[in-house]
């Protein structure tokens, strides 16, 4: 291990930690080091925009280059990558049909999908888009956009039934959305295909909007109340879980999804 790597990395571990920062004295003492070698680890950090000087305290804190790089590392996160254990995990659990989906220009796009063990003929296919009005997918990520979003995608994309239980109206399709936000998650009864019953959760990025939806998706047969009621809580955690690698705070998964 390089030395003066690790001492300037634990310096900015430690002036992280205090929102005022640190002053030289304090960081001396923390890495038992004199105040010569540590003004010039601090004027390196300085240089590079890890480290800044408040001009008034004279106490030192973390620079913007450090919000620049963490930024860039959140942006390039890849969400297909990073919910693939979580997924697989939902379908060990589960045997049951996994989509993942994401909210890309006003559309949802599915990116993934593991079959499950149970043997299930479904329409979605990876690629294709899926339908924001009739999915449980759709319905979450359109629950979790400002209601001035989500009824330009309605008028834009149109309510078109799929089957008899499609909501076509779109003020029932907003009141639907409203119940989704309540309760953190949404459930789709035959509405995009008959038969089949979903239940989907919402994934959020580190700014905390909506960034896409986890589903499970069964034969409506064994997707009755009791059933979802666990499943609820398996893809619950599997969507806080993936939000956490995506940037946003875990702690304020419950409470942001109300």
């Amino acid at each position: 291990m390089v030395k003066s790597v690790d001492r300037a990395l634990t310096i900015i571990k430690l002036v992280s930690t205090k929102k005022d920062g640190y002053g030289v004295t304090e960081l001396a003492d923390k890495l038992e080091l004199n105040k010569s070698s540590i003004f010039r680890l601090l004027a390196t950090l300085m240089e590079h925009g890890f480290i800044e000087q408040d001009l008034v305290t004279k106490r030192y804190r973390l620079g913007y280059q450090y919000l620049e790089l963490s930024s860039k590392l959140l942006d390039s996160m890849d969400i297909r990558k990073e919910a693939a254990p979580y997924l697989k995990k939902l379908e060990e659990l589960t045997n049951e049909v996994i989509h993942l989906v994401i909210y890309s220009q006003k559309e949802a796009v599915y990116i993934e999908k593991l079959e499950g063990n149970e043997t299930l003929r479904m329409h979605s296919q990876v690629g294709k888009r899926a339908p924001m009005h009739c999915t449980s997918a759709g319905k979450t990520i359109l629950a979790y956009l400002s209601e001035e979003e989500a009824r330009q995608i309605i008028n834009l994309k149109g309510l078109p039934p799929h089957t008899k239980n499609t909501l076509t109206d779109p003020e029932e399709l907003i009141l639907n959305l409203t119940e989704i936000k309540k309760r953190g998650y949404g459930i789709e009864r035959e509405e995009n295909e008959i038969g089949i019953t979903c239940i989907a959760c919402p994934i959020f990025n580190f700014r905390g909007e909506i960034s896409g939806a986890i589903s499970i998706s069964g034969p409506s047969i064994r997707m009755g109340d009791d059933r979802l009621n666990i499943l609820k809580d398996y893809i619950m955690d599997a969507g806080r879980k993936v939000s956490s690698r995506l940037g946003f705070d875990e702690s304020l998964y419950n409470q942001y999804i109300k």
